[in-house]
């Protein structure tokens, strides 16, 4: 938590006592708050040592005391009120009594479980840690976390990334924090902007601050990511003011990321759908879908494809309308029996004679197999591609509340399957099925083109791309 001190914090002496707590030495300095060790005077009290966190007072004009008092009530009503994992637990919240010291009396005291360091004094060496997939994959716990209970944490940087005596990160340094009414949440109007997206650089500030929603976070864990992996930023510029302009040009389609090629290819596809331009193409990637692909690529297990924003199953069926005369025989061409491909000339050619004159008329009706759209796996209710079709373009690990709900697989169990993929440049083009959400247990895989019956025995309830079916 390092940084310019614009309120002047007062530093503290060791020995300093405040309630049972005794000081000790510094652990950081940030913008509004000085963090000390401290140990217990009982020494067989639990816990036994802590973090301090002294938030300022000072002899400030009301509006900035009445400010400082409102990042003070917003980290102690966030860490007052969640008890999560990966978020910094808070043990107390103290008043300085001390009208002998003006710049320490009546400062607010935050005691919290003591680190032993953070992502940012980790990242100071200039390489990249051989931990950073694993603690990437905390961070992204610790903002699901943190948005699931309806929060935003406005500032997220490696410097309020805290590690643990164990290893672990945690979340830390909610001044910023910004508790969601609907879909937004305001919070100060203050940001570090290496971690800012493009939308809230220039954005306006009301009398409650600036308007923010969960898509801040995810750009900045995208930075964050790339930062943790490559050692450098994702867009270019040698000081942030320098990058803030690139991020600016960026947003304009002006300038394009600069993605290292030491990224892997899962993890480069996470950072590109974290740095999306807008809010509107962040948000389909929140921290619940990204938290999987990020686990996945921590561990080097295979990328789990980005999962876009179907269209609704009818549209999608009209979609195939468009494509019936013309691309009948595509999804034939993809079929892996010789035998069951009829000339797909010869029925395009059908089609058009059917009418007079050439003219095609109206496209057939998609039926069976047919309404499965090209780029996708479709499963259905009854056996040769009849009854009701449940389609997905890309993973899911829970069919009951995933990308596409599938509501009749939770009491039926798929009669036929057809894996209607195209090429993948990752060679993701086989799908695997599975009885339990998750992907656990798996039932079957069907290769790229085919289309055949099941004979379950178990309900489906997940699947995901795979590059082949060879267990």
């Amino acid at each position: 938590m390092t940084g310019q001190q614009p309120y002047g914090v007062a530093s503290v002496p060791p020995g300093y006592r405040v309630g049972p707590w005794v000081v000790e030495e510094p652990l950081g300095a940030g913008a509004f708050g000085n963090v000390y060790a401290a140990r217990h005077e009982d020494g067989d009290a639990e816990p036994a040592r802590a973090a301090l966190k002294f938030l300022p007072t000072g002899t400030r004009t009301p509006r900035q005391l009445r400010h400082l008092r409102e990042l003070a009530e917003r980290e102690v009503a966030l860490l007052s009120r969640l008890r999560s994992p990966r978020l910094i637990r808070m043990y107390d919240a103290l008043t300085v009594d001390a009208p002998a010291h003006p710049e320490l009396d009546g400062a607010t005291v935050l005691v919290l479980e003591e680190a032993r360091s953070s992502l940012e004094a980790l990242l100071s060496g200039g390489r990249s840690p051989r931990e950073g997939p694993g603690l990437l994959t905390q961070i992204c716990e610790g903002l699901h976390q943190l948005h699931e209970a309806g929060w935003v944490h406005g500032d997220l940087k490696p410097g309020n990334v805290l590690l643990m005596a164990d290893g672990t990160a945690r979340l830390g340094d909610f001044n910023m924090a910004a508790e969601l009414e609907g879909t937004h949440a305001y919070s100060p109007a203050f940001a570090t902007a290496d971690y800012t997206p493009p939308e809230l650089l220039w954005s306006e500030v009301g009398e409650r601050g600036t308007r923010i929603r969960r898509t801040a976070d995810i750009w900045a864990f995208g930075v964050l990511a790339h930062l943790v992996l490559t050692g450098s930023f994702p867009l270019p510029g040698g000081t942030p003011t320098a990058r803030r302009d690139a991020v600016v040009r960026y947003s304009r389609g002006e300038e394009e990321l600069r993605l290292s090629p030491e990224l892997s290819v899962p993890w480069r596809e996470i950072v590109r759908d974290c740095l999306a331009r807008t809010h509107e193409e962040r948000a389909p990637h929140d921290a619940a879908s990204l938290l999987p692909r990020v686990a996945d690529a921590a561990a080097g297990r295979p990328s789990r494809r980005r999962r876009v924003r179907r269209r609704p199953l009818l549209a999608a069926a009209a979609g195939v309308l468009a494509l019936a005369v013309a691309g009948l025989g595509a999804r034939m061409l993809l079929d892996e029996d010789p035998a069951a491909k009829p000339d797909a000339r010869k029925t395009a050619t059908a089609v058009a004679d059917a009418s007079p004159g050439g003219d095609p008329g109206p496209a057939p009706t998609a039926t069976g197999y047919d309404r499965c759209t090209p780029g996708s796996v479709c499963f259905f209710s009854e056996a040769g591609g009849h009854g009701e079709m449940c389609a997905w373009e890309g993973d899911d690990p829970d069919w009951s509340d995933g990308e596409n709900d599938c509501g009749w697989a939770d009491t039926g169990r798929p009669g036929s399957i057809f894996n209607n993929g195209m090429p993948d440049p990752n060679g993701y083009v086989d799908v695997a099925y599975f009885a339990a959400t998750g992907l656990d247990e798996r039932l079957g895989c069907v290769g790229r083109g085919q289309r055949h019956d099941l004979a379950l025995r178990s309900l489906v309830q997940s699947h995901t791309w795979a590059r082949t079916c060879s267990l």
